[in-house]
């Protein structure tokens, strides 16, 4: 326990060197930062994140370390420190845990100290590694799984950051998660909530976002949606809280098909929100549906939609915004 409050009083004191002091965030106009999340910004990240120099991100290969040292070169150039220290930005995945069939892995992350509860943990999750390349030679780029989550994350830490140097620093810290192994059964996931850097009970939700730049054969010509999955399951708060940012500054068709409990494809269980929800840690998942590119190596950054990635993008921002920065704590009422 004093170990972890030497580092919060550490990173609070390189923090406070970067930024204005804090000021009451009520004050902050929250679409000014949520405007900072662009089309441009974020097709600029994954034409560079999904293009053939990471090899599709397998699991413990070189494009997968290509991809990790990308992330953390955004998270240093923002001034998003490490919650590990210094300059330490993986969380590493020794090969013994993927029963030495993959190489050592990593989970990057990076950290903003909350104000008021810093103990209070939001995280915000995707997984940045996909299934890299075939026998034949062509590549897996995985534009939309899970590219677009992985820049989404970006864009959602430089809002923030913005916030945080004109003084309004999120109420409840951040922790934003990139985990690998995803691919290879929610594993990198799985070793964070195993190997937590935080203590699990301090951790308030989990949103977690996996494919949001596509457009399922389910909603052509009527794109202006998002699936969530898990909302309701484990916390009221959160659902209503996410309907109403929703509601307030994005307009999006929430549709929860895949919350169904008796939803055939059982997406619930099948990215890395799961890890956290098991453990009773109420969870969002943001998801498009799968596409005729679903797995397969024309999954490009030319087929994305930006524009509907920016809005899908804002909505996970200004919902993050809202569950840091209320006076409460969600409150789970609900249990698995």
């Amino acid at each position: 326990m004093m170990r972890k409050i030497l580092l919060f009083a550490a990173i609070g004191t390189i923090f406070s060197c970067s930024v204005q002091k804090d000021k009451a965030v009520s004050e902050a106009n929250v679409e000014t930062y949520g405007n900072s999340i662009t089309v441009t910004e974020l097709k600029d990240h994954l034409y560079t994140f999904a293009s053939d120099e990471f090899q599709g991100r397998d699991t413990g290969e070189p494009g997968q370390k290509k991809a990790a040292e990308y992330l953390k070169k955004e998270y240093k150039k923002m001034n998003v420190l490490s919650p590990l220290g210094g300059d330490d930005y993986y969380q590493i995945i020794p090969s013994s845990y993927f029963n030495d069939r993959y190489n050592d892995s990593e989970n990057v992350v990076a950290f903003i100290e909350g104000s008021e509860f810093p103990e209070e943990i939001v995280v915000i999750s995707a997984h940045y590694d996909h299934i890299g390349v075939d026998d034949e030679g062509n590549i897996y780029n995985g534009a939309d799984d899970d590219g677009s989550g992985t820049v989404a994350m970006l864009e959602i830490a430089e809002a923030f950051q913005e916030a945080a140097k004109d003084g309004y620093r999120p109420r409840r810290s951040i922790l934003f998660l990139h985990v690998t192994g995803e691919e290879k059964g929610l594993l990198g996931s799985k070793y964070y909530t195993e190997n937590p850097i935080f203590p699990l009970e301090n951790t308030v939700t989990d949103l977690n976002t996996d494919m949001i730049g596509r457009i399922d054969p389910a909603h052509e010509g009527k794109d202006d949606y998002i699936y969530l999955i898990g909302s309701d399951k484990l916390s009221t708060d959160l659902h209503n809280l996410s309907e109403e940012m929703n509601n307030k500054y994005v307009n999006l068709d929430l549709d929860y098909t895949y919350n169904d409990d008796n939803d055939p494809n059982r997406f619930y269980y099948r990215s890395d929100h799961y890890n956290f929800a098991k453990h009773n840690i109420p969870v969002i998942f943001y998801f498009n549906g799968t596409h005729a590119d679903y797995h397969k190596a024309t999954d490009t950054p030319d087929k994305i939609e930006y524009e509907l990635m920016t809005k899908r993008t804002k909505l996970i921002f200004y919902t993050a915004w809202e569950v840091a920065n209320r006076d409460e704590r969600l409150v789970v009422d609900k249990a698995n």
